[in-house]
């Protein structure tokens, strides 16, 4: 039996804009398994990256509950998201979040020398991921010196790099061309046969149509749709 590894029980996020309050997810249940390759879809403004910030624990639900690998996360500890988001949960953000002060090859590193990983090995892991995004002749550039598209590649290697349970991708090809975008995807399904979970936000239809299957978010509500 495949093992899930995240139970999203109940949830609901609401916001309050003008006196008004907005509910963007509304008593959502799913579960992701281990091995698993899902795309997010779901119109602009629908909740998309809201989920993902939840699942990551980057901000916290107004009600329901994230489990992970059994564990309900709603009580833990700063040290154990901190660990989680480590060693366990990788999150390739929409705009990039690259640091402007290190080079490309060291904003690639960070995630293993945050975890105090061999400096050498990490440089030559890093060296790797970037022939394979096709930044190689650009690890000594620094973010400003990158066009969108590439400082987007940096961000996907970062991710990448840490071969974490769980990959969370907020529009990862986005700003991507057609062959670019579809050798990251290579990545992705090479990422599933070593049993990670992959949940991509996409408005790409032709790669959503190659993950597992679909969650699409529409009026608060998720769905799964296996075409």
């Amino acid at each position: 039996m495949t093992k899930k590894i995240l139970d999203i029980k109940n949830l609901n996020k609401n916001f309050d804009h003008n006196n008004k309050r907005i509910e963007v997810l509304k008593n959502l249940n799913f579960s992701l398994k281990k091995g698993e390759l899902i795309a997010l879809t779901g119109p602009s403004g629908s909740g998309k990256s809201t989920l993902l910030h939840l699942i990551s624990l980057m901000d916290k639900p107004t009600s329901g509950k994230i489990f992970f690998l059994g564990k309900d996360t709603i009580n833990y500890k700063e040290k154990e998201i901190d660990n989680l988001k480590k060693y366990k949960i990788s999150l390739i953000f929409q705009n990039n979040n690259l640091i402007s002060d290190l080079n490309v090859i060291e904003n690639v590193m960070l995630p293993l020398l945050i975890r105090n990983e061999n400096k050498l090995e990490s440089y030559n892991k890093a060296k790797k991921i970037l022939t394979l995004v096709k930044l190689s002749n650009r690890q000594d550039f620094f973010p400003n010196d990158l066009s969108g598209g590439e400082q987007q590649r940096v961000a996907i290697a970062r991710a990448l790099i840490a071969e974490t349970d769980l990959i969370l991708a907020d529009e990862p090809t986005g700003n991507l061309d057609h062959k670019t975008s579809k050798e990251i995807f290579s990545y992705f399904l090479k990422l599933k046969k070593m049993n990670k979970t992959i949940l991509f936000a996409t408005h790409n239809r032709e790669l959503a149509n190659k993950a597992d299957y679909k969650l699409s978010i529409f009026n608060g509500n998720i769905k799964r749709s296996n075409g």
